[in-house]
């Protein structure tokens, strides 16, 4: 099939986002024809999982890629873009833990250095028209090689079904797992999983439990509730149960224990960046006890006036993930907030999990700001609570003063 466009550009290797789903194995021929390239495939191990990436370079090739890069991000993920974002506390429109949104970032700028190392002249991906991807993907090549061209097949190629796309692949005898019927789009990383498409398309639709990826049904998890300790060390999440480990397999430790009870689903309909809505089920079991350990040990340590500034530096650092601005000053400037912060988030949080719910039973910080001789309901000798009448004075003098205005009126 050809391109709508009747007009393009030439170029001799083109670096290509590859999934080894049935879209990114049609886009390799495709571009082989229309482009007349080469065509270098990417793949970005981001702990997706093993099954995922099995078979995944024999897959590249047979479809006609020169060659096929597999480049393992999973440490740089969780350390250098989910834990910055975590010490901001970003949660999308009050639930979304942004699991699909922070892995675009690093996955763009391997993809980037990758195009660059290979010469190549464009880079292609495989996101819709529709979604949120190709602004996070393109954006991120805008701010690190403007040099290089976008292809975004599905906004240009004549294509539009999966039937159409198996057709392709069958008329060239290019092998393919894929079927006609594909009940739901999925995404995961080491963060999270997304679900998409099929009865949830209906927000109206209860989730089946075919929808739920890796956690179990609350209503299936263990009737014995499971405690666990998370250690924190200025706001980087250092041991689980007083062993220690790198970011990634903290994570992948935290994310077995959640799931098993239920931990992290969250059932939502959102606004996309492109103005659209779209309903998904997301499953953050790990960072969803992440998260909260995270706030507890704030809870702590935080004045309040420091505490209501970085609510706002998360509302802002959830917008700035979600919409694809990573590589941008505002996004360093946010994440140096938190970092300021942060550098008093030490102590541990003891968190119960229980048929879905993840409560925090039991925190302590050697920063904390918290005095039981000051907030004790008892008898103390260190508050006098006839102070706190020239305070209220001080405090509600601006009301008292339009009152009085009013009544002279």
């Amino acid at each position: 099939m050809a391109l709508v466009k009747s007009t393009q550009k030439t170029f001799s290797k083109v670096l290509l986002a590859y999934s080894g789903g049935l879209d990114t194995s049609a886009t390799v021929p495709w571009l082989k024809e229309n482009y007349d390239c080469e065509v270098i495939a990417f793949v970005a191990d981001v702990g997706q999982g093993e099954e995922e990436l099995a078979g995944i370079e024999e897959k590249a090739i047979a479809s006609g890629a020169s060659k096929c890069i597999i480049a393992d991000l999973r440490e740089s993920f969780v350390k250098d873009y989910v834990y910055p974002t975590l010490r901001t506390g970003a949660i999308y429109e009050g639930t979304y833990l942004l699991g699909t949104s922070i892995a675009r970032p690093v996955i763009a700028k391997a993809m980037v250095e990758a195009a660059v190392a290979e010469s190549a002249e464009a880079i292609c991906h495989g996101c819709t028209g529709k979604g949120n991807d190709q602004v996070r993907f393109e954006s991120a090549v805008a701010a690190l090689a403007p040099q290089l061209d976008i292809i975004a097949p599905w906004r240009i190629w004549e294509m539009q079904s999966r039937e159409d796309l198996l057709n392709y692949l069958a008329e060239r005898s290019i092998p393919t797992t894929a079927s006609a019927t594909k009940i739901y789009s999925r995404d995961a990383n080491a963060w999270h999983i997304s679900t998409e498409g099929g009865e949830l398309e209906n927000p109206w639709n209860e989730p089946s439990q075919q929808a739920w990826a890796w956690t179990v049904s609350p209503e299936e998890a263990p009737n014995a509730a499971e405690t666990l300790s998370i250690e924190i060390d200025q706001g980087n999440i250092v041991s689980v149960n007083d062993q220690k480990g790198s970011p990634y397999e903290l994570l992948v430790q935290l994310n077995e224990m959640a799931a098993r009870h239920g931990v992290g689903r969250v059932d939502i309909v959102e606004n996309r960046l492109v103005g659209m809505k779209s309903r998904g089920c997301y499953e953050t079991p790990g960072g969803t006890l992440m998260m909260a350990a995270m706030r507890a040990i704030e809870e702590l340590v935080l004045d309040k006036t420091s505490r209501d500034w970085r609510q706002k530096v998360g509302l802002e650092m959830a917008q700035v993930v979600y919409d694809g601005r990573w590589f941008t000053p505002l996004r360093e400037a946010l994440v140096a907030s938190a970092d300021a912060l942060a550098k008093d988030l030490t102590g541990t949080a003891i968190i119960k999990l229980y048929k879905g719910q993840a409560t925090v039973t039991q925190k302590a910080s050697p920063n904390s700001l918290y005095s039981e001789d000051f907030a004790t309901f008892g008898e103390d000798e260190v508050y006098d609570q006839s102070h706190a009448e020239g305070f209220i004075r001080l405090y509600s003098l601006p009301s008292r003063i339009r009152a009085m205005k009013k009544g002279g009126q």
